[in-house]
């Protein structure tokens, strides 16, 4: 596959994208380099990506590790990683090489930019959601008491190095998040774009077109609003409702753990069906579309209690302005609409289509 040159960072490959890398780790004068990991990809994916690097100029590199999961993403891993940097003599030219899941490159990026004042990082995504979504745009950051991406800044890695590789040691669970990314990127862009997705079988899913040309769609946008003040904010179809739902699930002590491409899905389901209320989006494409999701993700049973305690957790949403909760919504496939007032009334309205009407 072709590299993508972005406007701050290049995104490579397969193979050549460790010639890259290694080009790069041969220019620069690196004081340490650290592979940051989770214990996942420590024990199914470092020896592979160690083995692709050139071991010239008696190059070594510092693993730093921390359990997986999204409930480890916050300020405390970052103070044991912190300290961990402190410890192995890292400073400003040191590189931390974030090798893993979206866990791992937005942690890793907020960990990098912070430590004295920030230093180089580099991106290996590991997880089909990492991949198309989560490792791309420069969004770094923790969780804060369970709340999504409550901290953090936007930085951009050195380069991103994609390797499809890393898909085989993925269960089907992580495929089918990753591919809930893809899902969004196909319906904010284009008709033609829905139509070529909706082909997939996810179960047999092969690397190709779509892989590439969701991370195109991704890095075209956020090219074009690097900060999120405008178009970018399209990319968060799904995210409003979804981030809730992932936040509430993840507290919850009676709901399983949702992975962010099933909470996304749940997401773009009630915000598809407030897209039909508020903008006129066609109700039977919308149908089918949501046909489609379930035919991927198992719906997730809801309570009244749950489902105020998921609109309450609707404030804490980055896009919110003057208190007011602000909705990304689809007039049409391709043609989406941001800053969209949306009332709690309308919002439980698409709870009950997804739990009851939806087929």
């Amino acid at each position: 596959m072709k590299s993508i040159s972005t406007n701050n960072y290049p995104i490579h490959f397969g193979e050549n994208a460790y010639s890259k890398l290694n080009t790069y780790l041969d220019e620069n004068d690196l004081s340490k380099i650290i592979v940051l990991t989770d214990s996942d990809t420590t024990k199914y994916c470092y020896d592979i990506f160690i083995s692709k690097l050139n071991k010239s100029k008696n190059r070594s590199f510092i693993e730093i590790s921390f359990p997986k999961g999204e409930e480890n993403k916050n300020i405390s891993t970052c103070q044991i990683i912190w300290s961990s940097l402190s410890e192995a003599g890292a400073d400003i030219s040191s590189l931390i090489i974030n090798l893993g899941g979206g866990v791992v490159t937005d942690l890793g990026g907020f960990v990098a930019s912070t430590f004295m004042r920030g230093f180089d990082f580099i991106n290996v995504p590991t997880t089909l959601l990492a991949m198309v979504d989560a490792s791309i745009g420069g969004k770094t950051g923790v969780d804060l008491n369970n709340i999504k991406n409550q901290i953090g800044v936007i930085n951009n890695p050195s380069m991103i190095i994609i390797d499809p590789i890393f898909l085989k040691t993925l269960p089907q669970i992580e495929m089918n998040s990753g591919f809930s990314e893809m899902i969004k990127h196909s319906l904010i862009s284009s008709k033609n774009n829905w139509d070529k997705i909706k082909t997939i079988d996810i179960t047999d899913f092969q690397i190709g077109y779509t892989f590439y040309n969701s991370i195109l769609i991704k890095s075209e946008i956020v090219d074009k609003d690097p900060n999120e003040k405008n178009i970018r904010k399209v990319l968060n179809y799904g995210h409003t409702i979804g981030h809730a739902v992932e936040s509430f699930c993840l507290n919850s002590k009676h709901h399983q753990t949702l992975t962010h491409g099933e909470s996304i899905a749940i997401g773009m389901i009630l915000e598809g069906y407030i897209s039909t209320i508020k903008l006129g989006f066609n109700k039977d494409l919308n149908n089918s579309i949501n046909k489609f999701f379930l035919n991927i993700f198992k719906k997730t049973k809801f309570t009244d209690i749950d489902i105020n305690e998921i609109i309450k957790l609707l404030k804490y949403d980055k896009k919110n302005r003057n208190g007011e909760i602000n909705f990304v919504l689809l007039k049409d496939i391709g043609e989406v609409v941001i800053d969209q007032k949306v009332d709690d009334k309308l919002i439980k309205e698409s709870f009950l289509y997804y739990l009851n009407e939806l087929r």
